[in-house]
């Protein structure tokens, strides 16, 4: 009796000795890991900091030399004058700036209500046509701008025998089109099902539905992608070129008129200092509008996003 009562906290004692032993070791491996983890994630954290210099190096140079040469254009004269000959300085870019507010301004008229509109369809539909226009979307984002202006010249300039402001706001039309599509259904997606369906079984009209719960929840989004598909017609030179003319000054769509982009294009391919200062303001400010226009769209989207919640 003596002999087995001994050997049981003999044993006792040696599994706790090894059970002391595998936490000490499970601890330390622990920690080890632990370490290594953390080494790791520095060095993937180190690793998207760098990649990150990286993509922003080329808009850091971008706006900074730009700005470096166009900056010391800007005056009450550039705003609000008309080019003048090449080679003498002194003209100003009032004509682009009112042709391209008249071009872009006319385009988003065009694409805006039928890219929502399209964009709805989609939502509400499913089936070879849906499947149709989602497909046509996407292949026509990628199609070159080119391509576009060739194609309003031959849909519109030719026909009216004469470039007109209209022509190059269809080809920019054209262009945003896939941009709202997508951005729409994107948006509207997003807003909860449940909500449509709670209004349709209220018995709620199907386009009070749309209007009040749809379209309001997904306003944010709408915005957003609207005002980057403006961002990005309002820098396009490419359709212009074959739809849009000359530089002069015009208030009328259907005559021919400038455009910042089109500034750009003949003023820094001129021989003549002057010209070429004159391009550089003007993109610029180009520039400038672009990343205020971004801004714009993140801001809004931010406050329309606060007010749904």
């Amino acid at each position: 009796m003596t002999t087995e009562t001994a050997a049981v906290p003999a044993g006792g004692a040696g599994m706790g000795h090894g059970a002391a032993r595998r936490r000490e070791l499970i601890r330390a491996q622990s920690a080890r890991s632990l370490r290594r983890r953390h080494l790791t994630g520095r060095g993937a954290v180190g690793l998207c900091v760098v990649a990150v210099a990286i993509s922003l190096t080329p808009l850091v140079a971008l706006v900074a030399y730009t700005t470096s040469r166009g900056i010391h254009a800007l005056s009450v004269d550039f705003f609000t004058k008309i080019p003048t000959p090449q080679g003498i300085p002194g003209g100003g870019i009032s004509n682009a700036i009112v042709g391209s507010l008249i071009i872009v301004g006319l385009a988003a008229a065009m694409a805006v209500p039928v890219g929502i509109a399209s964009a709805l369809f989609l939502l509400e539909r499913r089936g070879r046509i849906a499947g149709a226009i989602r497909f046509t979307a996407d292949v026509l984002t990628g199609v070159p701008s080119i391509a576009i202006g060739i194609f309003a010249y031959a849909v519109l300039v030719e026909p009216l025998a004469h470039f007109s402001a209209l022509a190059g706001s269809f080809a920019l039309a054209v262009l945003m089109l896939p941009v709202i599509i997508r951005s729409s259904e994107s948006a509207m997606r997003a807003v909860p099902r449940t909500e449509w369906e709670a209004g349709l079984a209220l018995g709620v009209r199907r386009g009070r539905v749309v209007r009040s719960i749809v379209l309001r929840g997904a306003l944010a989004g709408i915005v957003t992608g609207n005002l980057l598909a403006v961002a990005r017609a309002v820098g396009e030179t490419a359709p212009l070129l074959f739809t849009t003319g000359n530089q002069l000054f015009n208030l009328s769509p259907l005559q021919p008129t400038g455009a910042v982009p089109l500034t750009i294009f003949s003023d820094g391919t001129s021989p003549f200092p002057a010209d070429q200062q004159v391009a550089w303001g003007a993109a610029f400010v180009l520039l400038l509008f672009v990343l205020v226009l971004s801004v714009i769209a993140r801001l809004v989207a931010g406050r329309l996003n606060r007010q749904a919640r």
